[in-house]
């Protein structure tokens, strides 16, 4: 009886650290994700294109990067106190118009959970050095 209890534990606890390395996402699959992106983004500068930097994106409200044209919707969303972590891009990536209705990102967004997780920690590496 012991033994099985002590099998379960030893399950959960394999399938716990699973879990956390999954979410934690692959930087260098995450660039191969950002190609995705990079025709109206840069991530390793802090220069605009068709879209603003996502150079130190993550801790920066929404709608705020200097120098980029926002829609409405989205400096609203930023003011509303929309601030771009973990969680919040997450949610955009996966569908960029559910998170900010009548945003001009055409960008349809990313059905893979794992996709997101690697651009994640693609995006991580270039945050400014405060």
């Amino acid at each position: 009886m012991n033994y099985h209890i002590l099998l379960i534990g030893v399950s959960v606890a394999i399938f716990s650290a699973c879990g956390v390395n999954a979410q934690d996402g692959d930087a260098n699959a995450g660039a191969t994700v950002f190609n995705k992106c990079k025709i109206c983004h840069s991530a390793d500068t802090d220069q605009n294109k068709v879209g603003p930097s996502l150079n130190g994106v993550i801790g920066r409200a929404a709608g705020s990067h200097p120098g980029f044209s926002y829609s409405k919707a989205m400096t609203d969303a930023g003011k509303a106190g929309l601030t771009w972590d973990e969680a919040s891009l997450r949610d955009y990536l996966h569908n960029p118009k559910a998170k900010v209705k009548g945003t001009k990102m055409a960008f349809a967004g990313l059905k893979d959970d794992a996709d997101i997780a690697n651009l994640l920690a693609y995006l991580v590496q270039f945050q400014k050095k405060q």
